[in-house]
């Protein structure tokens, strides 16, 4: 009888470490799906920003440090392979990405142009829905962190080499500029 009853102990952790295991590869796996949902817009992005770098240089030729670092950046970006440098270099083409809004203001023409509105308009929806999934991943990432760090869950992630996770946050250049209040001009 007290066999049986160690069995059952036994058998009763087994199931509920595998259970925990499986909750933890589930939120994994959600957070990659998040992740991927992100990669789609990015994509749209990367594909995006050449048509606006050429069509800012026509006219603005002096502001070619702006247009380097949006290149630049976009090319690291592209070249991101892990979930992390991903969120890094995305995070530099952002940043980059607001530098050249900055500087357009003193082109009016380039405003005007239908091309340049196009593009921005186009830029500012990828942005939205960026916005959108970034908030969906951030959840996910919570989720997974939450279940990865708290007890009991954190006794199998640490055995099965689950860890903490980044999220995807705007970035210190990013937040700067988004505590800046908005310039209103008539």
């Amino acid at each position: 009888m007290p066999l049986l009853i160690v069995i059952g102990i036994i058998v009763l952790i087994i199931i509920w470490m595998t259970a925990l295991y499986n909750n933890l590869v589930r939120l994994r796996n959600r957070r990659q799906n998040a992740f991927a949902d992100i990669d789609v817009q990015l994509r749209q992005r990367h594909d995006l920003v050449p048509q606006l770098v050429e069509t800012v240089k026509g006219y603005a030729t002096h502001e070619k440090e702006v247009l380097y670092r949006v290149t630049e950046a976009r090319a690291a970006a592209m070249s991101a392979t892990t979930i992390n440098d991903k969120i890094q270099t995305e995070q530099q083409l952002t940043n980059a990405l607001q530098g050249l809004k900055v500087s357009l203001e003193a082109y009016p023409n380039l405003k005007a142009n239908e091309n340049f509105a196009k593009l921005q308009e186009e830029l500012s929806d990828i942005e939205n829905k960026l916005a959108a999934v970034r908030r969906f991943f951030n959840g996910a990432t919570a989720e997974f962190n939450n279940a990865v760090q708290t007890f009991p869950g954190n006794m199998v992630a640490r055995n099965f080499g689950f860890n903490p996770e980044m999220f995807f946050e705007v970035g210190t250049e990013g937040r700067k500029v988004m505590e800046e209040p908005p310039a209103v001009k008539f």
